[in-house]
């Protein structure tokens, strides 16, 4: 009897990048492939040091990566960012999203952070 074979492809994980506005008003990127339990590890002040005395923590942004690397590298580019840039980030992310609603989608500002680069000014 011959042996079937089987299609084994591995599972994949979704990455997302989030960002926090925390209890104080300051603001929290993380990266995660759950959201839901990440934000409640945040909230039981299980997460990170940063936001235990924060706390109560809301997500402010979420956007979907490629994948674990891609996740790390724009974690890293939005940490480098000052809050104001973050903030107007966030802005622009909103106003494409609901464009892209309306039927007119600006795939530059949608997808503006999927190669790790932000654009400064």
């Amino acid at each position: 009897m011959a042996a079937k074979k089987i299609n084994k492809k591995k599972a994949r994980v979704k990455w997302s990048l989030y960002i926090l506005k925390c209890g104080d008003g300051t603001l929290y990127t993380g990266i995660t492939t759950d959201l839901d339990r990440r934000t409640e590890q945040h909230n039981n002040g299980t997460a990170s040091r940063y936001t235990r005395s924060r706390l109560p923590v809301k997500v402010i942004h979420q956007e979907p990566c490629r994948g674990k690397s891609n996740a790390l590298k724009k974690e890293y580019a939005m940490k480098q960012l000052s809050r104001a840039e973050k903030e107007a980030y966030i802005d622009m992310k909103r106003k494409a999203f609901r464009s892209a609603r309306r039927g007119k989608p600006d795939k530059k500002k949608l997808y503006s952070l999927n190669d790790a680069t932000v654009a400064k000014g």
